[in-house]
């Protein structure tokens, strides 16, 4: 045991935690706060967390006790935990599940509760009085069926999420069974933590599974789990990503790994829209509407196949109108899959109401240590300015701040350095403005992919990357998603978004996957203008690594 002033831990009164880095048990500590506590910032030395009812509520659904949370915060706290802490952890997490959503056998919807009082306290909630249909004892509140998105969004804001156990329906049968070698040749199987992602989702087909979240870092095989799950249901399956390229990608890894064929599996994009057993639908597609305030047209496809599963790829990025239409689709099982659980319009409460809670995660370093994702070295490189842009900067307004500060064309000779360093690697330069990236695709000579690449013409890009004939590709931020680039082993990001944790996660997660050299290293180079609100919005981005236990480290340019 520790001596106590060898403990990392600081736990306060408002439910603020503090861990100090500098201690040997640092990592040991980080790992088990996330499990139940949410990442606030994170400086040099000392990084804050806070238990949130969210926090406690997805520890609960994944199994993890009030007690195993305030031993965890004993083992590691230098001082007595606050008395009120402890009370709010045992009091927050108690409340998942002292409603439990059900189905009778009449079919009717019914949240149930052994507290009379909760019962009356709920009937007279103004926010959940329309979903009701009537209460005939004192522990029964019977709910309009088709509100049971709805009612459980209005629960949790309420404090009282409830446990779901209604059970789904039934969709059309399928047979899919997982290969036991790829078409190419190469041996497949689960790993340990997608089996053990597989079963926590499904739980046996009981009434406890059958929605939720897993958190898996970007290179370790999420659409692996997603084919494991689907092997697991053998239903009628709705894919749900982000774009045309993951679509395809996601079909190429279903024929590679499945017994499906291709005749089995429809797409339905903006080039296609065939509905088969397992159809593949972007996200763009399906919030497409001719005017503002137009019906979204493609919301048909929900109730046009008869589906038993819903996976929604990249569910930090699920756009607000999928959620409304996710309200009313509770009957059907539906996979959450994302490296990180963040958003940033803070919906994380919708993702837990209406997809489900987090059914399991494993921290990135876990992953390194054990070699499925690549080694990782994280470097902030911070770039002054030419007097005359620092004159346009000074005088800017706030929005156009940020273009200036991000585009700072000191940072064209840190790419030209950096470049040159590993001219024998796999090279992404990534940003957000498409004229800083034109400039860079021109005096490297190198392609470039941006939105308005056909589709085509970015499939033979990613192609010819992989392949080892083109070593530096120009990409804009629709390379952020779903993209499978497994030999990319350099990233340097010239610009990014308002310092956007999930973006951060999608950058990074280029370079992770495990290399054919297994001592090889990726690294991942952000470039930051100094004294500005690019560097004032990297303290956000690299909220993100240290969640995920890299350490950053900040360079200045100098010293390149």
């Amino acid at each position: 045991m520790a001596a106590v002033n060898d403990k990392p831990v600081i736990i306060q009164s408002d439910r603020s935690i503090l861990l100090e880095t500098d201690s040997p048990a640092f990592e040991d500590a980080r790992d088990s706060l996330a499990l139940f506590a949410e990442l606030v910032k994170s400086p040099e030395h000392i990084h804050t967390y806070r238990l949130t009812a969210l926090s406690l509520w997805n520890a609960a659904a994944a199994g993890i006790t009030p007690d195993q949370v305030i031993e965890a915060l004993e083992r590691f706290t230098k001082y007595d935990i606050p008395q009120n802490v402890t009370a709010e952890v045992r009091d927050t997490m108690a409340r998942y599940g002292r409603l439990k959503l059900y189905r009778e056998l009449d079919g009717r919807l019914a949240l149930e509760s052994d507290d009379p009082l909760l019962v009356m306290e709920l009937l007279h909630q103004k926010l959940l009085q329309p979903y009701i249909q009537g209460s005939p004892d004192g522990r029964r509140i019977f709910i309009k069926p088709e509100e049971r998105g709805n009612v459980k969004c209005a629960l949790v804001k309420l404090g009282f999420p409830a446990e779901d156990l209604a059970g789904y329906a039934d969709g059309a049968p399928l047979e899919v069974s997982l290969r036991d070698q790829c078409l190419s040749g190469r041996p497949f199987g689960l790993r340990k933590y997608q089996r053990e992602s597989v079963d926590a989702f499904y739980a046996g087909g009981a009434n406890r599974g059958g929605s939720g979240v897993v958190v898996l870092p970007c290179g370790a095989g999420k659409t692996v789990v997603a084919i494991g799950v689907m092997a697991a249901v053998k239903m009628h399956t709705l894919i749900l990503t982000t774009n045309t390229v993951a679509l395809r990608q996601w079909k190429a890894e279903l024929v590679d790994k499945t017994s499906l064929r291709e005749d089995e599996i429809g797409e339905y994009s903006g080039d296609s829209k065939t509905i088969l057993p397992v159809t593949i639908a972007t996200y763009q597609v399906l919030t497409f509407r001719k005017s503002k305030d137009s019906e979204f047209i493609h919301f048909s496809l929900f109730d046009e196949g008869q589906w038993g599963l819903i996976v929604y790829d990249e569910v930090h990025l699920l756009p607000a109108p999928v959620f409304r239409a996710t309200a009313s689709l509770q009957t059907r099982r539906r996979l959450g899959l994302t490296a990180t659980l963040v958003r940033e319009d803070a919906r994380e409460e919708d993702v837990f109401s209406l997809i489900g809670p987090k059914k399991y995660d494993v921290p990135w370093k876990v992953l390194e240590k054990q070699g499925w994702i690549a080694q990782a070295v994280c470097s902030e490189i911070r770039i002054k300015m030419p007097a005359d842009v620092r004159y346009q900067y000074a005088i800017a307004q706030k929005r156009a701040k940020f273009r200036i500060a991000s585009t700072n064309p000191c940072k064209l000779r840190l790419c030209e350095l950096l470049v040159d360093r590993h001219r024998g690697d796999n090279v992404l330069i990534i940003g957000q403005f498409l004229d800083q990236l034109e400039v860079l695709s021109k005096h490297f000579n190198a392609p470039i992919i941006t939105g308005a690449t056909p589709v085509r013409e970015r499939e033979r890009l990613y192609g010819a990357f992989r392949t080892g004939e083109i070593k530096l590709l120009i990409v804009s931020k629709v390379a952020n998603f779903a993209i499978d680039l497994p030999d990319a082993n350099v990233a340097i990001q010239v610009s990014g978004t308002f310092g956007s944790r999930q973006e951060e996660a999608q950058r990074l997660g280029r370079i992770l996957r495990p290399k054919a050299d297994a001592g090889c290293v990726a690294r991942f180079y952000s470039l930051v203008t100094r004294d500005t609100c690019d560097q004032d919005f990297s303290v956000k981005r690299q909220l993100f690594l240290t969640e995920q236990g890299y350490r950053y480290e900040i360079l200045d340019e100098d010293a390149v």
